[in-house]
């Protein structure tokens, strides 16, 4: 969860640097693709996290 948390952090970060200072654009682009990847992997762990038998 730490990880995913850390995602997002540095996908806003990137995401506000990118579409504030002209010329960067290209780091607005690299925020959404980790923002969008913190998602899938939220999903991978939330999926095989509900795979494990019931005891």
């Amino acid at each position: 969860m730490a990880l995913f948390l850390f995602l997002i952090i540095v996908a806003i970060a990137l995401g506000l640097v990118g579409a504030v200072v002209k010329g960067l654009f290209y780091l607005l682009v690299i925020g959404i693709v980790v923002f969008v990847a913190a998602f899938v992997l939220l999903g991978a762990r939330w999926s095989r996290s509900r795979r494990r038998p019931v005891r």
